[in-house]
């Protein structure tokens, strides 16, 4: 593995100016593991609540220079950080298959789309502008001049889930430095070494272009750091990617506080009767399957007409047959072992109890080593987890519905409403979907997995609010200020 030469790797936790050392970081260090063979990556600062007090108040105390930044420095260190990391993305394409444990051909895709968010976020700086308003609309506006500017909302917390944490820090931190706002990143505690290293090189770059480190910062820590993040009083925005559980609670906890929630989802594929059905068959094994299922618009629930079920079914089996489960560093593996064993018990409680209530097996569902064989199930009745939840694992399930009628209607049947794909060669069904789906955003003949990260991105009902994507995000982490003149 092409990681980088231990006197290179930054030590202790970015917090502050100048960091903190190792060993001063609270709550001592925690091994991060390789999930395919549960064998040491290394050990990584973890922090704890009154770190990150001290990070917020650091953060805090540069509001006004972050704002003052002027928009072509925040633009070249956006820049800077996009080349940066070009330069070593292999060596983070590896160190992200070994704390993740995800296939390489998905690390390497989060790379490239780290480096993209970073460029985005890079043009953006530019946008950054309000408007006149005409006030001589009403009596009381004559002789008056008015006009709106955006303006940072101030410190912004970022936290990201485990499945893709460099990328998913890179959608906080860009548009936040974009946006003029001071931010501090929490990773998720079983994945901080990538975003650690993130973290490392954005700091050289502002120090490199004569702005404070501190705008920029990280704590490590369990969910006591999370709360002491985004409840402190100093702070004006959260952004949090991961369960709708924690979301929630996240967004009770930080109020009256922005929030941006990217949560979680149980994503629906529809097929219609005239669907390519070889088509359709390869987006359900690629869109459950990539990342091992760990993502929130992997291919959860797929719904399809009667009269094309059966030989759906057999397309999706023969397809599944065909997937490479194990070692994540080989790059024809496209399914290994889940983030921890946790989470694969889980997934086999969840297959176990649907097939009692009644749910067929075929394909998968079974233990490889460490990892889990994707699995194909049908009929999986409402009530149950595999089908009501976010399974989060490389499981797809089956159901037929006589018409599009009831595909659309079980689609939104759901809590969540993140993005669903409907794939059919009719233009009359395709505007249908996107004019009646509840859902943040509608996919067809394509994989309710595909996102654009300069598109605007998010749910509806328990799957969030707020949108990411460079554009949208500081349109979220930036506040109107009206200025009324009277000359």
């Amino acid at each position: 593995m092409n990681l980088w030469p231990e006197a290179a790797w930054p030590e202790g936790l970015p917090v502050g100016e100048h960091g903190v050392p190792a060993g001063e970081t609270g709550a001592g260090t925690s091994t991060v593991v390789f999930p395919y063979d549960g064998t040491p990556v290394r050990q990584a600062p973890v922090g704890d609540p009154e770190l990150a007090r001290r990070a917020v108040e650091h953060a805090a105390a540069l509001r006004r220079p972050a704002a003052a930044l002027p928009t072509r420095t925040r633009r070249s260190v956006l820049a800077a950080v996009a080349d940066a990391l070009e330069e070593v993305a292999r060596g983070m394409e590896d160190l992200l298959v070994l704390e993740t444990g995800k296939p390489r051909a998905d690390c390497r895709t989060e790379v490239l789309r780290a480096v993209a968010t970073w460029r985005a976020a890079a043009d953006e700086v530019v946008h950054i502008h309000g408007e006149t308003v005409p006030l001589d609309g009403l009596p009381s506006g004559d002789g008056l001049t008015g006009f709106w500017t955006r303006r940072p909302v101030g410190v912004v917390v970022g936290i990201a889930g485990f499945n893709y944490p460099m990328m998913l820090a890179s959608h906080k931190i860009a548009p936040a430095l974009a946006a003029g706002c001071p931010v501090i990143v929490k990773p998720a505690p079983a994945t901080p070494l990538a975003t650690l290293w993130l973290v490392h090189l954005v700091r050289e770059r502002l120090a490199a272009a004569g702005a404070p480190r501190a705008l920029v910062q990280l704590v490590t820590g369990d969910a006591r750091v999370g709360r002491a993040l985004t409840t402190h009083p100093d702070v004006a925005a959260v952004s949090f990617t991961g369960s709708a559980a924690v979301g929630h609670r996240i967004a009770r906890d930080a109020a009256p506080r922005r929030t941006v929630l990217e949560l979680g989802s149980n994503a629906a594929l529809v097929v219609a009767a005239d669907a390519d059905l070889d088509a359709a068959a390869e987006a359900v094994v690629r869109g459950g399957t990539y990342a091992s299922g760990q993502a929130c618009i992997a291919v959860q629930r797929v719904i399809a007409e009667e009269p094309v079920a059966a030989a759906l079914e057999e397309r999706i089996v023969e397809r599944l047959a065909g997937v490479r489960v194990g070692d994540p560093r080989e790059e024809a593996t496209r399914v290994a072992a889940l983030i921890d064993e946790p989470a694969t018990e889980r997934v086999l409680e969840w297959i176990a109890r649907a097939r009692s209530a009644g749910a067929r097996l075929l394909a998968g569902g079974s233990r490889q080593g460490r990892c889990l064989t994707p699995a194909l199930l049908a009929d999986v009745p409402d009530g149950q987890p595999l089908w009501d939840e976010e399974v989060f694992g490389p499981v797809v399930c089956l159901r037929a519905v006589p018409d599009l009628d009831a595909a659309f209607a079980t689609v939104d049947a759901s809590r969540y409403g993140l993005h669903a794909a409907v794939f059919t060669r009719r233009l009359d069904v395709a505007f249908r979907a996107l004019d009646e789906l509840d859902v943040g955003g509608v996919v067809i003949n394509e994989v309710p997995g595909y996102r654009c990260d300069v598109a605007p991105y998010g749910g509806v009902k328990d799957s969030g609010i707020g949108r990411e994507g460079p554009r949208f995000a500081i349109e979220e982490l930036t506040v109107t200020k009206m200025a009324v003149i009277r000359p």
